[in-house]
């Protein structure tokens, strides 16, 4: 056998990770030049749909488990992307809401990323395109 071929030619976790790991890095270094990384920028979408939720209900949105994204609102409050205000009726509870920083940037992020994707899917069909996709959701 050849010591550069796949030694699991037909193994689909090693392909969706190759995957995973290329357009993960692609992302990241379109993002590099806002300070944020892929996970933040998916967390600002998700206050860009619906601001005002709590953590856990983001966590839900994005299907992020409690630890990983506890840490990353941290980091995300402290780099002024977000802000966090106590619940009026509540105040152990948090609501989210991006920061005027993070509104300012809004469609040049959110174009970023539809850039990003568009380049990530050129190579296929358009057929191709939307099976990919389906399948990739079906996946999750």
């Amino acid at each position: 056998m050849n010591r550069f071929q796949n030694p699991v030619p037909d193994c689909v976790i090693f392909f969706r990770a190759k995957a995973y790991q290329k357009a993960h890095a692609h992302f990241k270094k379109q993002l590099q030049p806002y300070g944020l990384t892929n996970i933040q920028h998916l967390v600002l979408e998700g206050l860009w749909y619906e601001a005002g939720q709590t953590a856990a209900e983001l966590g839900e949105f994005l299907i992020l488990d409690k630890a990983t994204l506890s840490g990353v609102l941290d980091r995300m409050d402290k780099a002024d992307w977000i802000r966090k205000v106590a619940d009026p009726e509540d105040g152990r509870i948090f609501k989210l809401y991006p920061s005027e920083r993070a509104n300012a940037l809004k469609e040049e992020l959110i174009a970023l990323r539809q850039r990003t994707n568009e380049e990530i899917l050129s190579p296929f069909s358009l057929e191709e395109q939307v099976l990919l996709k389906r399948l990739l959701k079906d996946m999750s």
